[in-house]
């Protein structure tokens, strides 16, 4: 594969949805087909990029799908459950998700309740919800204060879920991850309680 251009591939796609007349594409599966059509038009791309750029596309189609409960469903080969994603199931991602609950805990029930909760609503393999353990972050390096909490940045040795592996049936994880943000809460049951309140509310955007 040759090198990848990702400031190409993002300026490209800004550059389309910038553009796009939503009077004529006015709705999201009109406008996917049409960023399609755009990106593999586009000349400034290598056709390796072009996939790449498709491929972020797809992300985000199935992602709106979910979203919005929009768009033509598929019959998963692996669950048989009429789903909406193309590139993974949502459903067998959720359901390898929850069997994971029990080999993870943050020591408290409401925060691991809320986490499950959370991954049960999950709309795409990149962007889901978890608790990491702290002896799976190095170089904690403080950064700030601010409201109740220190500000530190750290390394995830791990990093997050990346993409849906459809042959093995699990998800797959980005690897080491520099500077991930951290808070350490000062008050602890009084900032427990805040918190929990704050991702209650940003849980349903």
């Amino acid at each position: 594969m040759s090198s990848i251009r990702v400031d190409s591939i993002s300026a490209t796609i800004n550059k389309i949805y910038t553009y796009t007349d939503h009077n004529i594409y006015n709705d999201m599966h009109k406008r996917y087909k049409f960023y399609q059509q755009m990106i593999i038009s586009e000349k400034s791309l290598s056709k390796d990029e072009k996939t790449e750029a498709i491929r972020f596309l797809n992300m985000n189609y199935d992602r709106n799908k979910l979203l919005y409960n929009s768009g033509t469903k598929r019959i998963c080969e692996n669950c048989n459950r009429e789903c909406l994603a193309t590139l993974y199931c949502e459903y067998c991602v959720r359901n390898y998700l929850k069997a994971n609950f029990s080999n993870w805990t943050s020591g408290n029930d409401d925060i691991d309740n809320l986490i499950q909760e959370c991954q049960m609503k999950s709309l795409t393999p990149d962007n889901i919800v978890e608790w990491i353990p702290y002896n799976n972050l190095q170089n904690i390096k403080y950064l700030t204060k601010g409201g109740c909490s220190e500000i530190y940045t750290a390394d995830w040795i791990d990093g997050c879920y990346k993409k849906w592996d459809s042959k093995e049936q699990q998800l797959i994880r980005l690897g080491y991850y520099n500077n991930v943000i951290l808070k350490r809460l000062e008050d602890v049951e009084s900032a427990n309680q805040r918190w929990l309140e704050e991702v209650n509310f940003f849980k349903n955007y």
